[in-house]
């Protein structure tokens, strides 16, 4: 069974841009959303993966994720998930031996950057980057899965 533990944290300013180790522009798409899960294809400029991840809200989920050919994803991405389409430029950083992935949100989530860190196990510590704000792990806004149903653009009061 695979887990994901990953933390998400908003930011408290920009010096992170200036450790990025490499950036990856990302498309990806729901095809489904329900209460125990949900399935979404996702797209690079080069490789295309199907994802299914349980609907826990919090640091640790069930995720499978196997890799399917980048013509059929983006059929996929144009045909059968529900718009909008998430994308963003996912930049890596390296902060104490940790990889970050910091997501720059475009189209109708513009202006949205969020940082993730995956741990191996529940409860891991880690040092948190001077660049890095309050922790939104726990705030279901903050999910791509909920950003393709209400967008960053549309939220009010933020």
């Amino acid at each position: 069974m695979a887990i994901e533990v990953e933390h998400k944290f908003l930011l408290a300013n920009n010096s992170w841009r200036e450790h990025i180790e490499r950036s990856v522009n990302y498309r990806q798409g729901y095809l489904s959303s329900q209460a125990t899960s949900s399935v979404r294809v996702r797209s690079s400029d080069k490789q295309a993966w199907l994802n299914i991840k349980s609907a826990t809200i919090g640091s640790h989920r069930h995720e499978y994720e196997y890799e399917i050919p980048l013509a059929d994803a983006e059929e996929i991405l144009a045909n059968l998930c529900r718009k909008p389409l998430i994308e963003k430029t996912r930049h890596f950083v390296i902060d104490h031996g940790n990889t970050w992935e910091i997501d720059e949100f475009y189209g109708d989530n513009q202006g949205l950057i969020v940082a993730e860190i995956e741990l191996s196990e529940v409860g891991q510590t880690f040092v948190k980057p001077d660049w890095l704000g309050i922790e939104v792990t726990h705030d279901l806004r903050y999910y791509n899965n909920n950003l393709s149903v209400h967008p960053y653009s549309e939220w009010g009061g933020r």
